[in-house]
């Protein structure tokens, strides 16, 4: 018959599988096949909004502006290039997986360190849900009637995200692997496809071509500081397409050795294969006239503008492509964009727990973020992340374009501290190097962070100056309420440390040591608890209970002397029918009369295995252990009575053993049962 623990346990099951031996870690180490779509899906998929982002803020202007889009997107490119190579540098110099935030620390301090922190932690929960929202609006864009189920779909898609990384680095890399290359060579496809028929003279018509658009008011005429401004915005906006480069740099544990050499190479396909995708999307959105406004009805000509949702420019260069919106090219590169879109949180689902577990280790988040779960997996973090998520998703409504200004912030203030650190980095290297050729290696990685370093730099103070009315604020508010709290649980930490450091009184023995053992009933559990109090041999015995009832307590002590108990019942008035408070008080009152000695306090309990049955039984015991529990030199020892309900049999009627890691995970808490009170 299952019992209440194995009843628990089925739900935890069907999502986990079976746990997995910690002496199997290895064996969950990726190759760089499964590390390219679990680590880059992000920057790989920011391909389906980042042309989209740049053409949004073009058109606030109406279509004069759309000449800027190739140059803007060239300049992604090349500081996309730039950071690539920063970044190769960092995986080399810090394989151990803390990526701009041990870099920071080791280079710059505490400070800057928790600053990167903060601003990966937001910026990754904005990964999962700008990705999500994203993939949403694919969807939709191919069945337009979803859209009311928006958010819906969206936290729906977080959850299964979840549960498919709480199963294990390989497992998420194997159900994200296939994904992930049928979208790249999907859009590869799509853009030869678009490039080929433009340059034969089969001209490519976006369904919007035809579309003129309105500007907003301020935009019909913009020069001097204006447009500079206007620009700025413009390529804050495709510097999108960075988001997720550094998740890399922080899960190079995770690959398989040699971890450094492997995450550099992974970390150079990612970049080419990003910047092939956007030049050619961007390139073949221009071909196309595709027109996207951030509001549908500027759209002039989008008749249907209040009813259905404008189709994103990604549906738009598919259907103009392949044949129109009915055609199977056209769903190929839906499907495959949602798809890998939706998973490319999962760059954020494998960076957040990894940099959690770093921050954990080093005392600036909870230790619990730092244990792995069942299958060898940070779970703690994986599901702080989702929730995270899932409440962003469902305060913006699942909306891209208010999503998306909160974005990149963190990114690139991680891009530049990063980077500096590392060219201090490489000086303490030049300081302590000899050899003329190392020597040369580590000036042109120092020459590559510094470049990297001014441009991520320059770029950060563009995205904040441009993003910040428009949702940028909100970043920089959390980021410093992170970096504070981090302080305080490093403070708290650091406090019990000293508290807990052995001192001259930690080691003498207490003078004397006062057994205190609680009774409610003449019973098995009692006469157990009274045993195992004499088999300690303490130098003082008390049997005591609370008088809430006379004819009750009276009943009681007949059954003492019936049952010639060894040890004297101690009884405690209780006018007000309260236990907890009496027998606090008598414990206090042995140690205000002999500071220096011991008092153990024996609670006996029932252990049930149902959990209708904890609800049977009063609680009494629990209020006592919490309230003793705060009393110097008190000890709480619970003596358990095992209910036969509790004892799991097997087919041969013996008992089952615990399962795996029952005792690390607490599965079962049988203390709010007892017979007590």
């Amino acid at each position: 018959m299952p019992t209440l623990s194995d009843l628990g346990q089925l739900p935890k099951r069907l999502v986990l599988g079976r746990p997995v031996r910690s002496d199997r870690l290895g064996e969950s180490l990726l190759p760089k096949r499964l590390a390219l779509p679990i680590f880059a899906s992000d920057p790989l998929s920011s391909v389906a909004y980042a042309t989209q982002e740049i053409l949004i803020v073009l058109t606030l202007a109406g279509t004069a502006f759309l000449y800027l889009a190739p140059w803007l997107a060239l300049a992604v490119v090349l500081l996309l290039v730039t950071v690539v190579l920063s970044y190769r540098q960092v995986v080399r110099a810090y394989p151990s997986g803390g990526g701009d935030y041990e870099v920071a620390m080791k280079n710059h301090g505490q400070f800057a360190g928790l600053t990167v922190a903060s601003a990966l932690l937001v910026d990754y929960v904005l990964t999962v849900a700008v990705s999500v929202a994203a993939g949403t609006d694919n969807i939709i864009s191919a069945f337009p009637d979803l859209d009311q189920h928006r958010v819906a779909i969206a936290v729906g898609l977080v959850a299964l995200l979840a549960a498919a990384n709480l199963r294990g680095l390989r497992e998420s890399g194997r159900t994200f692997a296939v994904p992930t290359y049928l979208f790249v060579s999907g859009i590869l496809v799509m853009v030869g496809t678009g490039l080929l028929r433009q340059f034969l003279g089969d001209d490519i018509t976006a369904e919007s071509a035809g579309y003129s658009i309105t500007p907003e008011p301020g935009f019909e005429q913009l020069t001097g500081v204006a447009l500079l401004f206007f620009v700025f915005r413009a390529f804050a906006s495709g510097c999108t397409a960075l988001t997720g480069v550094e998740a890399i740099a922080n899960g190079v544990p995770a690959f398989k050795p040699p971890k450094g050499r492997n995450a550099a190479t992974t970390l150079a396909l990612m970049g080419g294969i990003a910047a092939v995708m956007f030049s050619g999307v961007t390139a073949v959105a221009l071909f196309a006239d595709v027109r996207y406004a951030e509001h549908p009805c500027d759209l002039v000509g989008f008749t249907a503008c209040e009813t259905e949702p404008q189709r994103t420019v990604i549906a738009q260069i598919a259907a103009a492509v392949f044949g129109g919106p009915t055609s199977p090219g056209f769903f190929y590169i839906q499907a495959a964009t949602a798809l890998v879109l939706i998973l490319a949180a999962n760059t954020a689902f494998n960076g957040f727990p990894l940099l959690g577990s770093v921050l954990a280790q080093d005392r600036f988040l909870p230790r619990q973020l730092h244990t792995r779960g069942d299958k060898l997996v940070y779970s703690n973090g994986i599901l702080l992340l989702a929730g995270f998520a899932a409440l962003l998703i469902a305060a913006f409504g699942a909306d891209v374009n208010r999503l998306i200004q909160m974005y990149i912030v963190g990114v690139f203030t991680s891009f530049s501290i990063g980077q500096w650190g590392m060219v201090r980095h490489w000086n303490r290297e030049l300081r302590s190097g000899t050899d003329p050729q190392a020597r040369a290696r580590i000036r042109r990685s120092q020459a590559i962070n510094a470049v990297g370093g001014s441009l991520t730099t320059v770029v950060l103070l563009i995205i904040v100056v441009t993003k910040f009315t428009r949702g940028a604020w909100l970043v920089l508010l959390v980021m410093p309420v992170l970096f504070l709290l981090m302080k305080a649980i490093n403070r708290h930490y650091s406090h019990v440390a000293e508290q807990l450091v052995p001192d001259t009184d930690s080691r003498l023995l207490p003078s004397k040591v006062h057994a205190v053992v609680l009774v409610s009933k003449v019973h098995k559990p009692t006469l157990r608890a009274l045993a195992f109090a004499r088999a300690t041999r303490p130098d003082h015995l008390t049997a005591l209970t609370v008088n809430v009832d006379d004819a009750e307590t009276r009943a009681l002590q007949q059954q003492w002397e019936r049952y010639d108990i060894p040890v004297p019942l101690t009884v405690l008035e209780s006018p007000y029918r309260e236990i907890t408070r009496p027998v606090v008080d008598f414990v206090k009152g042995i140690r205000r009369v002999s500071p220096r000695e011991l008092v153990v306090v024996f609670v006996p309990q029932y252990v049930v295995g149902h959990w209708w049955e904890n609800v049977l039984h009063n609680q009494s015991a629990l209020r006592l252990r919490a309230r003793l529990q705060f009393q110097p030199g008190v000890m709480i020892t619970t003596v358990p009575w095992q209910l036969e309900s509790s004892i799991g049999r097997d087919d041969d009627g013996r008992g089952a053993g615990p399962a795996p890691g029952d005792l690390r995970r607490g599965i079962t808490d049988p203390s709010e049962a007892t017979p007590y009170g």
